[in-house]
């Protein structure tokens, strides 16, 4: 707690000056709305063209507070992707703006001083309209310098990378979709495993994320970042959709807008998706997926908006899981062969939100969510072979049945303090984890032997958030304070013993700096401490130690638009994690890592060459090292030192649409003394459309180049059945081959 002694008075201060104060200002509020759908748009620019100059962006429902020095004073209104409009606001208080679509440019994006904490979330709307995904491996690749893993026949939650980090399924990153939590704490695979396939991703409108622990609003697991998905509150139009492949891969797409007149005051849709692939092993995959999606909003009143949303999935598949280098190399198997061919699994998620949001008279507004899961997941793996069982074989199955609820609540409010305009955010909320029969037990070909592990987890989570945002000139302050409290208890099935309960509170502050110099040109420090949990395995089975490890990082960026084409985001950072210790659920162990420390460069750019085409680059520099151990030994296995994504893309109205992309991840330590390296990779992907009022036909290939390439790559001890002792090399999935699909949409 000595770290944070120098932030709590500051923020005690900071967080006690609420009351409001009348400075000649004059408040005017408004909402931002899609002339076509009602859709509520956020980040749109709202600048005043008087002498005041003040500027600011809507939130997520669209609504935003300006002070004015003049009440006849004009305001402008800009959204990349939409007409810029003038609005006179006369004697208007609350006004509506609704804004038409037009051609993308990058002249609409305003370096925005309010917002100092979301980086590039209107860019991330860009890049999914100029490269719509097909599948959650692609929306969480639009994140700059966020790399994914499938290594389980597709229906395993990616393994991700991110900022010098593997976060395994999920350990250092945070992941929701409306507010619903993705990640799984103290799940049977792994901690914080976020299994995100249950979005349909044309349903997805936008993409906010951060990186590093700097935002008071994310709490456990946001240390490398966090992404949260937002799906249209209402669509355009209805579509189905049909979608074939190589490797025996199909996808259909319904999505149907259920109400077509008012919007504004109610709108419904409802979206399923179902998918099929053999995938390019040599034992077909089997895997199959459905999903369904329904959005219903409703305008109780003027200033009362009403959200509920469900959504069911389910798939199973067969897996051919990870090769030995070994295994391949003389001749046992192919490339895309395997050990054992009877990996796979099954896994299903319901989901169901409800949300209210309430606009006061005064320009605050309160948010309340309640939010419940039902989640069954089953996974058999193989990854020693004949390690462990020289005769039956080492496979596992891993297991759980779970209930998630939630509820959490967050109230805003913005003030005029004099020169000083002052932006409120109070949060609280609880999540709760209750899981049967968390299982880890042995099996040969899906058959059950014994168990290893088996008991009922019950985690709770309450925790509560405050964030003061000044603004003065060109100077912004963002000061936070969040504190979470946590309670773990574990019953033990096969012992019969239920474990003390285990507590554990912490507080992570936040503070962070910009200077805004004008539109096109931003300096930005960001500070913060973030953590990530431990399983409740862990933590009863060690007394309650390194319950919550702390993590401390530090952003210095700025972010520059030299011209009306070209926007960079340039940041030099640092993150030290106090203990990356988690539990291992492929073996039932604990493995302490220690402390780490990581430095890095990101750059991000994005360029348009002409009116319809544009380009985008990210690139990430990291060096990643365990602290406290000889510089031989110090590496963090299969973490990313540098990677870069990027490509060229050609958008128009109507007619072809096409793109060409990229992405790179260079050659790095599978190991501690890096003595094995995990291969890196550099693949070529392309789409081309051709789109009209009434349909869309489209051609994409991944992997253009046919390139040989490992996706998910593990130093790992096993044992083949003909071996009498074990090797330690890398074992690999290897990546897909040249694969092509075609599409067919219609709307109406």
């Amino acid at each position: 707690m000595k770290k944070n002694s120098c932030f709590i008075p500051f923020l005690f201060f900071v967080c006690c000056i609420t009351s409001e104060a009348a400075f000649c200002q004059i408040k005017v509020s408004g909402r931002i709305m899609d002339a076509g759908t009602m859709q509520p748009l956020e980040y749109a620019a709202i600048a005043d063209l008087g002498c005041n100059g003040a500027i600011t962006s809507s939130d997520q429902s669209g609504n935003f507070t300006l002070f004015l020095k003049n009440i006849n004073d004009s305001l402008a209104v800009s959204l990349v992707g939409y007409k810029t409009q003038h609005v006179h606001t006369g004697s208007h208080g609350n006004i509506t703006i609704e804004l038409e679509h037009a051609v993308l440019n990058l002249k609409d994006i305003v370096v925005l001083q309010s917002n100092s904490v979301t980086k590039f979330s209107t860019l991330s709307k860009i890049d999914l309209d100029l490269k719509p995904v097909r599948n959650t491996q692609e929306l969480l690749r639009l994140v700059p310098g966020l790399f994914v893993a499938q290594h389980a026949g597709g229906g395993k939650a990616e393994q991700i990378f991110l900022r010098g980090f593997d976060c395994d399924h999920g350990t250092d990153v945070q992941v929701s979709v409306d507010g619903l939590p993705v990640n799984m704490v103290s799940h049977a695979h792994g901690q914080g495993y976020a299994d995100a396939h249950f979005i349909i991703p044309e349903t997805i409108n936008n993409i906010d994320f951060g990186t590093g622990p700097y935002y008071a609003d994310h709490g456990n697991l946001n240390t490398a970042g966090y992404v949260a998905f937002r799906t249209f509150n209402n669509i355009a139009n209805s579509r189905v959709e049909v979608e074939a492949g190589r490797f025996n891969t199909y996808q259909a797409l319904a999505m149907l807008d259920l109400i077509k007149k008012n919007k504004s005051k109610q709108s419904a849709y409802i979206a399923s998706e179902v998918n099929y692939t053999n995938g390019p092993t040599i034992n077909p995959q089997h895997f199959k997926r459905f999903n369904i999606f329904g959005k219903y909003n409703l305008a109780i009143n003027d200033r009362t908006q009403f959200t509920a949303s469900v959504s069911s999935f389910a798939s199973g598949w067969d897996a051919s899981g990870q090769v030995p280098g070994r295994a391949v190399a003389n001749g046992l198997i192919d490339r895309f062969g395997s050990i054992d061919p009877s990996e796979g699994g099954q896994t299903q998620r319901h989901n169901a939100s409800l949300l209210l949001i309430h606009h006061f008279t005064n320009g605050a507004y309160w948010q309340n969510q309640l939010f419940y899961s039902r989640y069954l997941f089953d996974l058999y793996s193989d990854f020693t072979f004949y390690l462990n069982d020289p005769v039956k074989g080492d496979e596992i199955n891993q297991g759980e049945r779970r209930n998630l609820a939630g509820y959490q609540t967050k109230l805003n409010h913005q003030y005029q303090l004099g020169k000083f305009s002052l932006k409120s955010t109070y949060g609280a909320g609880v999540r709760y984890d209750a899981t049967q029969d968390s299982k880890l037990t042995h099996v040969v070909k899906r058959v059950f032997l014994s168990n290893i592990q088996l008991g009922n987890i019950k985690e709770t989570n309450g925790f509560a958030f405050t964030q003061q945002q000044f603004s003065e000139g060109k100077w912004l302050l963002d000061a936070g304070l969040r504190a979470d409290y946590f309670h773990f208890c574990y019953f033990n099935k096969l012992s019969h013993l239920q474990q003390p309960g285990q507590s554990k509170m912490i507080l992570s502050p936040k503070l962070n700096i910009q200077y805004t110099a004008t539109a096109a040109f931003q300096l930005y420090v960001k500070t913060g401490k973030g953590f990530h949990s431990n399983d409740t395995r862990v933590v009863v089975a060690n007394s309650g130690k390194e319950i919550l490890p702390a993590a401390y990082g530090t952003d210095l960026g700025v972010i520059i638009k030299p011209n009306k084409k070209l926007l960079l985001n340039i940041a030099a950072w640092y993150l030290k994690l106090n203990q990356e210790f988690v539990y291992v659920g492929d073996d039932g162990n604990i493995e302490p890592a220690g402390k780490t420390l990581r430095k890095g460069v990101d750059v991000i750019a994005r360029y348009q060459l002409a009116n319809n085409i544009f380009a985008n680059v990210n690139i990430n520099f990291t060096k990643p090292r365990a602290l406290g151990l000889s510089k031989e030994t110090s590496y963090i296995p299969l973490a990313p030192t540098a990677t870069s994504t990027g490509g060229l893309y050609y958008k128009a109205g109507k007619g072809f649409n096409g793109s060409i992309s990229y992405r790179y991840i260079k050659n790095r330590s599978a190991n501690e003394d890096n003595s094995i390296i995990a291969k890196g990779y550099f693949l070529g992907d392309a789409s081309i459309n051709y789109t009209k009022p009434s349909y869309e036909i489209g051609l994409a290939v991944e992997n253009m180049l046919n390139s040989k390439w490992n996706e998910a790559q593990f130093a790992t001890t096993s044992r083949l059945q003909n071996e009498n002792t074990a090797a330690t090399e890398l074992n690999f999935t290897p990546g897909t081959p040249f694969f092509a699909r075609l599409k067919l949409a219609v709307f109406f």
